[in-house]
């Protein structure tokens, strides 16, 4: 029987939103039970308030604090149902746990916050009016509780009726879901469809066809419903369709197909169910993965699905669908949502207009029989609720151990057998409910049994550029050293570095205007430094107690208390400053990771400010940052980069860097790649290269260069790059810095030297060097003795240098603050500003870049005073925290002391930026000591 011969006498289902007015009370008490809440009196109005459900009730100034119980009910008017069908009342998600009443009647209740459950309100409902009330309960501690990145130590809480409310009926016997197995091998779909109510059949069949636009593209034979042993009133039937030839799901090409299922009793027409599939698939093979056959390099973000005001809730109708949209624009083709299942209605926006999903399950904070029950239970639910969806490929199970040995008083996974096993069986079981899609067990840390091998990693560039590049080749060739136990081989894994990112302060007057002021989560009360907490912390937390994540509230007070504002004409360009160093960190890690084929892709953090994270690619009112527009030169599918052996070199000598296109496309073929050197609008040097490129990987065109002409002070030059041809066109950019090494001789300053090597260098080929310190006119030294204090108080001069393998110089006049070498989150939320003529011309910015490749400090003095020192370049970190500087200038009786904490004496005559700034110290101190004398 086609449908279009179908019996259409029977009702069919109905479904109607009660999403709106709803009125809300809390129970701090919980006294709601016992003083019969439940029944259909009207409530005391002073008791009450008026909410819009969904809503989470942190979204009102007055429950932002809230934890505990709260009530809410609605009045709705029915007509008679028929007795051959049922009522259900079905909620998106309610964070935690809930109990429904109708008229009174307990129907039951769902723990567990961000998965869709239903509640049979047939026996309960009557025709007319019918009072549906609920209780919610969100309990202060939710250690044991899957609740993601809600409360201490990071975003507001979220409680309460957070998704849509919705009254269904349909038939008795009715399809209760359907799964779509696509085959691309070949090009078949296989529906599994459940069904329940099945002991009132006689002999039910299911009827399943798939639609395109409209049109029946693929139907099945009719399938007998078999009841399910174990549930007598369940059954199952499944049905094989062929596609002819049909269009894989895709990014590009995000093809959708309706599947209807009818259910058939004999002649009659019984239910009718309809969903949506694509045709895709994803898997992988030694390192690689493929999407729909094809290879595929993720260029992902983070993104955690917070709002401002409405929290897990879009602050305006088609935001999901344009978060979409500029993500794809910006060259995405992947979004992780991050440790809680995303809002549905995001992931048929990108479902609908394509871009890939990594999702995960919400976490607790210890790890429990409940916890891992809950945790084990929230994953399966996710999967079933979003099985057909096509833009999902990946699930993760953990995410940093969180809720498994994240918490400081539990064993790490690395140290724990019994967690080791519940990580590998829980991926097992994850493969067998769902074998179409990857696998993650841990994200990030502590592998057992996986289908990507991922790493966070939080390295600053160009500050760790080195370190960045050494780390990425050390994850290549020590794959198994991310593994806790080995239940699947690390070294036929695909390796995605699946977070890394930097900062770059909002426009806070924006994130003001629409808050009405300070935004609440300003005064969260654990964004504190921990010396204000008490206790003992563990390097789980260290990261997030050292002042990075102090709370905004104040930040205007402590910027003001900086050198900064001597720095910027305003505090928005302080913020535009920030921003683009935000974006030159991220041009160098992403081209870093895209030219190493062996990386499978990357997820950086984040796509959006959240809250006190200021690392977004947009802010969190989901608007553009100042490097917008040029995001994409270096995250699209087709990418020209070129790589320096150096960005600092001198006049005169070759200067070198390397050519790569890569090309994320199956698109390959003939291109031109053309570089241009310019000294502002003068062409300094360029060249053409033909090339073939690879499709699905990086074509390298080799080393080209060029021999820059100096003058007598450093110049800084801009390369232009472009790449045209069959697989399309792309720009990009980068700056260097040359400096003339032939500088003039000022044997006529004298220096005293406590370093001997680098005295050698010194001596006799600029300046004079002295071994009596009373004879020179500046001392450069790693250690401040009396001797040196002595001669500065005098009115002399010293350069403060850190001495060979330490952080900084070793005196009392400064306290300093290291920055350790490698990696480090506050170092990738920090900026370094200057507005210093000493360097101004090698920057060619307010924030150090480039030019001091190599050279970056590994400590900041500490403890100076605004109004007496003088700051030639500032550091911050986060919220205005940790504020110092490595080069300032600090008065000492008649003389004058620099603490210099750029490594100068170590590259004196090796690196060019800092050689000329030694020499300018130099020369600087010289000139106040001959001003004192």
């Amino acid at each position: 029987m086609s449908i279009e011969q179908r019996e259409t006498t029977a009702t069919q289902r109905t479904s109607r939103s009660l999403a709106g007015s709803w009125t809300f009370r809390l129970d701090p008490d919980d006294r709601g039970r016992d003083e019969s809440w439940t029944a259909t009196d009207d409530w005391r109005d002073d008791e009450c308030l008026s909410v819009d459900v969904p809503h989470a009730w942190q979204e009102l100034e007055s429950c932002r604090d809230y934890t505990g119980v709260a009530w809410y009910r609605r009045r709705v008017t029915v007509d008679d149902l028929p007795e051959t069908h049922v009522a259900r009342l079905r909620f998106g998600a309610v964070d935690y746990e809930t109990t429904v009443w109708v008229n009174g009647v307990e129907c039951g209740g769902n723990r567990g916050g961000y998965l869709p459950f239903e509640v049979d309100v047939t026996e309960a409902l009557g025709p007319g009016e019918n009072v549906v009330t609920l209780r919610v309960d969100d309990p202060e501690n939710i250690d044991e509780i899957p609740h993601g990145k809600q409360g201490d130590p990071w975003y507001t809480r979220v409680s309460g009726v957070w998704q849509d409310v919705t009254l269904e009926t349909r038939p008795q016997t009715h399809v209760d879901g359907i799964r779509v197995t696509p085959d691309l091998d070949d090009d078949r779909a296989t529906v599994d469809v459940d069904v329940v109510g099945v002991e009132s059949a006689t002999a039910l069949d299911a009827r399943v066809h798939v639609e395109r636009d409209g049109d029946v593209v693929a139907e099945a034979d009719p399938v007998t419903v078999t009841e399910t042993p174990e549930h007598p009133d369940r059954g199952h039937a499944s049905a094989t369709l062929s596609l002819d030839d049909p269009d894989y799901w895709h990014p590009d090409d995000p093809v959708l197909y309706d599947v209807v299922v009818d259910l058939v009793d004999g002649t009659d027409a019984v239910d009718t169910y309809a969903d949506y599939f694509g045709m895709r698939s994803v898997d992988f093979e030694g390192r690689q993965l493929y999407l729909n056959g094809e290879p595929l390099f993720i260029r992902g973000a983070l993104d955690q699905g917070y709002y401002p005001k409405t929290l897990y809730r879009p602050f305006e109708d088609d935001l999901f669908e344009r978060e979409i949209e500029t993500a794809k624009a910006l060259g995405f083709n992947l979004l992780r949502k991050h440790i809680k299942p995303a809002h549905p209605d995001w992931v048929e926006a990108a479902d609908r207009l394509g871009i890939l999903v990594w999702e995960e399950v919400a976490n607790p904070a210890r790890y429990t029989e409940r916890s891992k029950h809950e945790v084990r239970e929230q994953a399966r639910g996710l999967v079933e609720r979003d099985y057909n969806r096509p833009s999902v490929i990946a699930w993760s199970l953990y995410n940093e151990e969180w809720g498994i040995g994240h918490h400081h008083e539990e064993t790490y996974v690395w140290d724990d057998p019994g967690k080791q096993e519940t990580l590998g069986h829980l991926y097992e079981e994850a493969k067998a409910w769902d074998p179409t899609r990857l696998v993650c067990d841990n994200s990030g840390w502590a592998h057992v049994a996986t289908d990507i091998n991922d790493y966070h990693r939080y390295f600053a560039s160009p500050d760790r550029s080195a370190e960045w590049a050494a780390d990425l080749d050390h994850i290549l060739t020590h794959p198994h050293e991310n593994y806790a136990a080995e239940w699947t081989d690390p070294h036929e894994t695909p390796i995605v570095v699946s977070e890394f990112g930097t900062w770059g302060l909002c426009d806070t007057d924006r994130l003001r205007d629409v808050y009405d002021g300070n935004p609440p989560w300003f005064y969260h009360p654990f964004l504190v430094p921990e010396e204000f907490r008490g206790g003992d912390l563990d390097s789980h937390h260290l990261h997030l107690e050292s002042g990075v994540r102090r709370s905004p509230a104040g930040f205007d007070e402590r910027y003001a208390d900086t050198a900064l504002p001597e720095m910027f004409d305003d505090f928005g360009e302080a913020v535009e400053t920030w921003q683009w160093r935000e974006f030159v960190s991220l041009k160098d890690q992403i081209e870093e990771l895209r030219r190493r084929d062996e990386v499978a892709g990357y997820v950086v953090t984040e796509w959006t400010d959240l809250e006190w994270e200021f690392n977004g690619i947009l802010d969190y009112l989901r608007e553009e940052k100042v490097f917008h527009d040029r995001f994409v030169e270096i995250n699209d599918a087709l990418c020209v980069t070129a790589e320096p052996e150096s960005h600092v070199g001198w006049a005169g000598e070759p200067f070198a860097f390397d050519l790569s296109v890569v090309n994320d496309t199956g698109t390959g073929g003939a291109a031109a790649v053309e570089w241009t050197v310019r000294d502002g609008e003068t062409v300094v040097a360029s060249g053409l290269e033909e090339t073939t490129l690879d499709s699905f990987g990086t074509t390298d065109l080799g080393t080209v260069s060029f021999v820059p002409e100096g003058g007598r002070e450093p110049t800084r030059l801009t390369v232009d790059l472009a790449v045209d041809g069959e697989a399309g066109s792309a720009t990009n950019r980068e700056h260097v810095v040359v400096a003339p090494r032939a500088l003039p001789t000022t044997q006529d300053v004298r220096l005293f030297v406590g370093d001997d090597a680098l005295a050698e260098r010194l001596r006799g080929a600029r300046y004079t060097v002295v071994d009596d310190i009373d004879a020179a006119d500046v001392a450069i030294v790693t250690h401040v003795g009396d001797h040196v204090g002595e001669f500065v108080e005098h009115g002399a001069s010293a350069l403060l240098l850190p001495g060979r393998d330490e952080f900084h110089p070793r005196t009392n006049l400064f306290s300093y603050h290291e920055l350790p070498p490698g990696e480090n989150w506050n170092l990738a939320s920090a900026m370094y500003a200057q507005n210093s003529p000493l360097l101004e011309d090698l920057t060619g910015e307010k924030r150090l870049g480039w030019a001091f490749e190599g050279i970056f400090p590994n400590a900041v003095a500490t403890d100076l005073h605004r109004d007496s020192d003088e700051v030639h370049v500032g550091y911050i970190e986060g919220w205005m925290a940790n504020w110092g500087s490595p080069l300032a200038f600090r008065r000492l009786g008649d003389g004058t002391v620099c603490t210099c904490t750029f490594p100068l004496g170590t590259q004196y005559g090796d690196h060019a930026v800092a050689t000329v700034l030694f020499d300018r110290l130099v020369a600087d101190l010289a000139a106040r000591e001959a001003t004192a004398e």
